[in-house]
Parts: structure tokens; C-alpha cells; sequence
């Protein structure tokens, strides 16, 4: 009877093991970016982007920061600028994310947040070169946490590249680097 009961935990030992990672699919105004997450290296922060994909909360949202040799930032905006609201924010688990090996390399996708490091709560972004100063470096100041990758484009680069090369503008102070004809996420869903 051991042995059985040993074989079966062993047998859903290696099923979890083998689980699939979530997967994320963004349907933008300029094509499909399908994302997986990576639950074992940032659980909080995969937790936390996947209630906000169950709930809607992308939908109708911009990349409202966009920086062609940077990044391309969103899920915090709709198309008129108006703020979405969030839940509270997370602690940043870029120190976990980093032991694991994820760094904010080019077609990984990692969580925005304001100078402090704790504040990331909806908005995020798609890295589309090496960034290696977002990184985690020791948690000694707000500058060195760094910003927590949770993902990585698996489909659609060749989308992440066409919103990187979209106009933008500076006319408003409070908005940098905006898109001049707004970049939608129409949906996102998990689809794994």
C-alpha cells in the first residue's frame, strides 16, 4: 500500500511539474501578442496580472508610453487618457524573478511601477531591446530593486515591433512618448 500511495504522489508530483505555464493573448489595434507567464518566478505577480485579465481590466486600455530602443508600457489608460482604476499595489517581486533567472531582456514583459519599488499594481510593459539598468541589483534603495519580470512574448514580436515604431508625441507634459493615433489592447485573455 505504501508503494501505491508513493507511485500515485509521484505521478501528480510530476504532472504539477509539468504543468503549463499560463499563457496571455493581447489583441491589439495592430495585431495579436500572445504572452507567457511564469508563476514559479513571480507568483504575486502572475497572480495579480492574471485577475486583472479575468476581469476586464485590459480591455480598451493603450500603450500609453511607448519608446522605440526602450520599452512599450500599458494597461493603465483608455484611449481618452483617463485613468483605470486598480487594486491595491503589490510588493515587487523583482528579487525572486532575478534568482530565477528572468532579467529584463528584450520580448519579456515585466511590471511598471512609480520610484517606489512596491507600487506596481495594473500597468506594465514589453521590453524590445536589453534593458539590463531595470534589473534587480539589492534592495538597499528604490533605484536598485529594479522592475519584476514575470513573462515573455512567445507570438507576436513582430507586433511589439510595429507599436515600438509608431509616432509619437511630447505635447502633453503629462503623457511622453504617447502614440499619436492611440495603440488599443482590444482584448486579453487567458488562453492556457
Amino acid at each position: 500500500m505504501r508503494h501505491l500511495i508513493a507511485a500515485l504522489l509521484s505521478i501528480a508530483v510530476m504532472q504539477l511539474a509539468a504543468a503549463p505555464k499560463p499563457k496571455v493573448k493581447l489583441t491589439t489595434s495592430l495585431g495579436v501578442i500572445v504572452m507567457e507567464l511564469e508563476p514559479e518566478a513571480a507568483p504575486k505577480t502572475v497572480e495579480n496580472f492574471l485577475k486583472y485579465v479575468k476581469k476586464g481590466q485590459y480591455k480598451g486600455t493603450i500603450f500609453h508610453r511607448v519608446i522605440n530602443g526602450f520599452m512599450i508600457q500599458g494597461g493603465g489608460y483608455v484611449d481618452y487618457l483617463g485613468k483605470k482604476r486598480t487594486d491595491s499595489p503589490i510588493p515587487n517581486e523583482a528579487d525572486r524573478a532575478a534568482a530565477a533567472g528572468l532579467k529584463n531582456k528584450r520580448g519579456t514583459v515585466a511590471m511598471a511601477r512609480t520610484p517606489d519599488p512596491h507600487s506596481a499594481a495594473a500597468e506594465f510593459y514589453i521590453n524590445v531591446v536589453d534593458n539590463p539598468a531595470l534589473d534587480f541589483k539589492g534592495k538597499s534603495n528604490p533605484n536598485t530593486w529594479g522592475y519584476c519580470v514575470f513573462g515573455k512574448v512567445v507570438q507576436g514580436m513582430d507586433v511589439v515591433d510595429r507599436i515600438k515604431s509608431v509616432k509619437t508625441s511630447n505635447k502633453r507634459s503629462d503623457f511622453l512618448n504617447l502614440p499619436v493615433k492611440p495603440v488599443v489592447i482590444t482584448n486579453a485573455a487567458q488562453i492556457q
